[in-house]
């Protein structure tokens, strides 16, 4: 299905825990191939979408089970249909995609 698309900045909040505590790490406007490389640990267990649309990934790399967190909030793992609280990389859903050799858009 499409995804809205959102012209404002994508902001998510990832927190360590569930009801949206422990450690937090606020992205705007940035894809993270890898939350541990931003000291951030595997554990992601609630989440706040602020604005736009965010794939979270089981692996680093964009890897393993994807997620769709849509602007809303998720107060705990299994609201995103997670088997556990893992999410290590995190990218934007954009309407257009670029590359080093030109624009390519969604057709």
């Amino acid at each position: 299905r499409p995804f809205p698309q959102d012209s404002a900045d994508h902001k998510i909040h990832l927190f360590e825990n569930a009801g949206y505590t422990g450690r937090k790490m606020e992205i705007v406007d940035d894809d993270v191939p890898s939350l541990w490389a931003h000291g951030f640990q595997d554990r992601v267990a609630s989440v706040k979408a602020l604005n736009g649309t965010w794939v979270g990934y089981e692996y680093p790399g964009y890897r393993g089970r994807q997620h769709v967190f849509e602007k809303g909030e998720y107060r705990h793992w299994n609201e995103w249909d997670a088997n556990q609280p893992l999410i290590q990389s995190v990218r934007r859903v954009r309407d257009q995609q670029w590359h080093q050799r030109g624009c390519f858009e969604n057709s």
